[in-house]
């Protein structure tokens, strides 16, 4: 197809002009090519990526594309070889058929991606002569005076041609004749047109009528021409000719007057009378078509008004001849030449074409990347047709002018999706004019995730409250985090930080649930052995590379009441009953016995009270609520029983609270000395401190410890040296009857060292209980007693030795 070109033109028209601007990051390059219209389909017009420098083997995969502004698609590129080549035959004529300019451009875009570069390339079409000149009207009629002076001028239609420059009308010939001539005149676009001159005096008589021929001949090779019959009939005298006020006349009309205002009324006379001076105004024949479409003029008052829109965009220049004839039998008539003017408006919107958008983009994109080319235009002209383009100031992105009207939006600060997920910008474009006009269009951008943001949990330290004596397998609490990132880079794992105590790992005691974030406990905790724990949980999302943090966590074991108090005084077996005897002459407020109970659990569950759970009578005993002493309230009566029975109850202070008794059986006994020995031999084996607090025991045996010794010095101190003149007074450790019969020191000695005894003396006249800590092999000095009395235990049988009871 390319090689018919040649034989169809002669020669192929192709020229490259190539201009380069120095805006940064974008070809701004303009690529003109010139071509004759009426090319064949399928015929090359150049090898564009040749041209551009661009690698043909890639045109495909940038997707390279050219898009014809404004028109239709006549040239389209073959992406195989970089050659653009015409689509469909153009037609000069009709593609630029208004012949302001000689010029006629063809507009187009290429663009191509991975990067977006896109080049302005502007083919010139150029004019061949493929269209004769033609008369809008074959033949003309023309009536002139017989009394027409030689040397007047008649207006004759002009001829028209399609082709522009060389190839449109480029002179006019006038068939032979003695009485006209022709003048060619040249209008201010370059078009010809001929008048009519008279050269020799018209003689009606002579010949009424003239025939000639006017032919029109273009500039082209091979010329063409047009051909049109000129019909002049002479006319009887009517020597006097309307007259206008001006020969020529410059009017300003605004674009987009209302149809119907007036524009411009013309005034013509005629120094005739009669009907020779009625005036007729007409347009000339030179006056085109066009401008009488727009343009009504009033034949009977010469008033010009507007008939239909004007629109600066398609004329900015009206030219018109009107003509005045009279009424008269040869009629006669004057010109004159009206230049109408048009007057911009603002009137045209702005508009905005989006070129290329790239969407969704990733947040950590790098900054002054284009990521958007636009194009702005305004039919308007001047201050109308300068337009501005912006976008928002509370963006990340900011425009470039790439060239001619073309801008870039580029990223001009860093891109967070975490705060931003998606932007619609609105690209809002603005004219200069007054009053101004503006346009704007909204595109969507996409921010893609990518793994930025650390995990966060809520709290960088955990205190977790765990009940002691909790199930395996519980839940102890969910310490999660949050992590902004979407899809894997959201999704969270969490791991115990490995952390030994005592040679045991944190996974044994604990286990976390990779996926949300729960804390189980894999076994029971024992206040009593663990208080506490701390150690480390982190969170890891699943994004490349993965990021992570981690929180501290403090596992508190909190006390539970899972103790019972322990009585460990009076001491007795498991199950057995504590029996003690005590004199009927016991004073008010005496100690009668000491209930001791001890609680391994915490302080508070620990603090003990103690209370009578049952009591034969309430009047006479009472208990201290905090040390558990029992104490007389009164002294005995004839009436009271003899033996007396007291329920003690130890009470923890926990919730609930646990509790143990002891009963103890007391009998009242006359005021003499026996032996207690019918008390329960307290098995060896049996520890009771067995499950004590190792402080508690320390404390308790210390005291204990000095209590014994200060007894034992103070005994041996006041005892151990009796007066022989004078009956032994009695000491401390004595137990003395009432009587006066003779008296009879005995010895008695223990063999055991416990922490209480009990002795009994009897008398004639009544009994006394004393309690005293006696060490293993001391003495101990009965006096004051008649003589021939023993020492019996409570069973009433003789014994030189007692058993203490625990």
């Amino acid at each position: 197809m390319a090689d018919q070109i040649p034989q169809l033109f002669g020669t192929r028209y192709v020229c490259v002009f190539l201009f380069l601007s120095g805006m940064i990051d974008t070809v701004s390059t303009v690529t003109h090519y010139s071509v004759p219209e009426e090319m064949e389909e399928g015929s090359v017009v150049a090898n564009l990526a040749t041209d551009l420098g661009l690698d043909v083997k890639t045109l495909k995969g940038r997707k390279m594309r050219v898009d014809v502004v404004g028109n239709k698609k006549y040239i389209d590129i073959n992406k195989d070889t970089g050659e653009l080549f015409i689509l469909e035959r153009i037609d000069r004529e009709l593609l630029c058929p208004l012949k302001t300019s000689t010029s006629c451009f063809l507009k187009l875009d290429a663009t191509i991606e991975n990067p977006i570069r896109m080049f302005n390339i502007e083919v010139e079409i150029t004019d061949i002569n493929d269209n004769a000149p033609h008369f809008r009207r074959g033949t003309m009629h023309l009536d002139i005076s017989e009394s027409s002076p030689v040397g007047e001028r008649f207006s004759l239609n002009n001829a028209a041609d399609p082709d522009v420059g060389t190839n449109s009308v480029n002179n006019y010939h006038l068939s032979s004749s003695e009485h006209f001539a022709l003048e060619i005149q040249t209008g201010r676009d370059g078009s010809k047109f001929a008048d009519l001159i008279l050269k020799k005096a018209l003689d009606r008589e002579q010949q009424a009528v003239h025939n000639l021929i006017l032919t029109a001949v273009d500039g082209g090779v091979p010329t063409r021409t047009g051909t049109a019959s000129i019909i002049v009939r002479v006319l009887d005298v009517n020597d006097n000719a309307p007259s206008f006020d001006k020969d020529k006349y410059i009017i300003d009309v605004m674009e987009n007057s209302p149809i119907g205002s007036l524009v411009i009324q013309l005034n013509a006379t005629d120094l005739d009378e009669g009907s020779n001076s009625d005036i007729i105004y007409s347009y000339s024949l030179y006056t085109s078509e066009r401008t009488q479409q727009v343009f009504n003029l009033n034949p009977e008052n010469g008033e010009i008004r507007v008939k239909e829109m004007i629109n600066y965009e398609d004329f900015k220049l009206y030219e018109m001849e009107v003509i005045a004839s009279d009424k008269g039998p040869n009629s006669l008539t004057g010109q004159c030449k009206l230049t109408i003017q048009v007057a911009d408006m603002n009137d045209n919107h702005p508009e905005i074409s989006i070129k290329s958008f790239q969407s969704p983009i990733k947040e950590n994109i790098e900054l002054d990347t284009v990521i958007a080319v636009v194009s702005v235009s305004d039919k308007d002209s001047g201050d109308n047709g300068v337009v501005d383009l912006h976008i928002p100031d509370n963006m990340p992105f900011k425009l470039r002018e790439s060239s001619d009207n073309y801008y870039e939006l580029v990223v001009s600060e860093p891109l967070d999706r975490e705060r931003v997920p998606e932007y619609d910008i609105t690209f809002t474009v603005t004219d200069r004019g007054s009053p101004p006009l503006s346009d704007n269009e909204t595109m969507t951008l996409e921010l893609l995730d990518v793994n930025d943001n650390v995990p966060q949990f809520p709290q960088s330290f955990y205190t977790i409250r765990v009940e002691e004596n909790n199930a395996p397998g519980a839940l102890l609490s969910s310490p999660t985090a949050f992590d902004p990132d979407l899809h894997e880079n959201q999704y969270l794992v969490y791991f115990i930080l490995e952390r030994e105590i005592a040679n045991t790992s944190m996974s044994m005691l604990f286990s976390i649930n990779p996926e949300n974030g729960n804390l189980y406990a894999l076994k029971t905790f024992d206040y009593e052995i663990e208080k506490e724990f701390l150690f480390h949980i982190e969170a890891r999302d699943s994004g490349s590379p993965p990021l992570s943090s981690n929180v501290t966590v403090h596992i508190i074991i909190v006390d539970q009441n899972d103790n019972a108090p322990v009585i460990v005084s009076p001491w007795r077996a498991h199950g057995s009953v504590v029996e003690e005897k005590i004199p009927r002459s016991t004073d008010k407020g005496s100690l009668v016995s000491k209930v001791i109970a001890l609680d391994t659990d915490s302080v508070h569950n620990s603090r003990i009270t103690y209370q009578f759970l049952q009591v034969t009578d309430a009047t006479l005993f009472s208990l201290d609520q905090y040390n558990g002493e029992i104490r007389t309230m009164r002294m005995f009566s004839y009436r009271d029983p003899r033996h007396q029975r007291l329920v003690v109850v130890a009470k923890d202070n926990g919730q609930p609270a646990l509790s143990a008794t002891v009963t103890i059986k007391l009998s009242t006994v006359e005021t003499a000395v026996k032996a207690y020995s019918d008390m329960t031999e307290v098995p060896l084996e049996y520890d009771i401190f067995s499950d004590l607090n190792l402080y508690l025991v320390i404390g308790l045996g210390s005291v204990s410890f000095l209590l014994l010794i200060t007894i034992l010095v103070t005994i041996v101190i006041k005892c151990q040296k009796p007066k022989p003149s004078k009956a032994a007074p009695p000491c401390r450790n004595s137990v003395i009857s009432e009587g006066n019969s003779t008296i009879a020191d005995s010895t008695l000695v223990s063999n055991d060292a416990y922490w209480y005894s009990m002795f009994l003396a009897e008398t004639r006249k009544g009994k006394m209980v004393v309690r005293q800590p006696v060490p293993k092999g001391s003495r101990y000095i009965v006096s004051s007693l008649p003589r021939g009395t023993g020492l019996t235990d409570t069973s009433g049988s003789a014994a030189s030795t007692l058993q203490y009871p625990k």
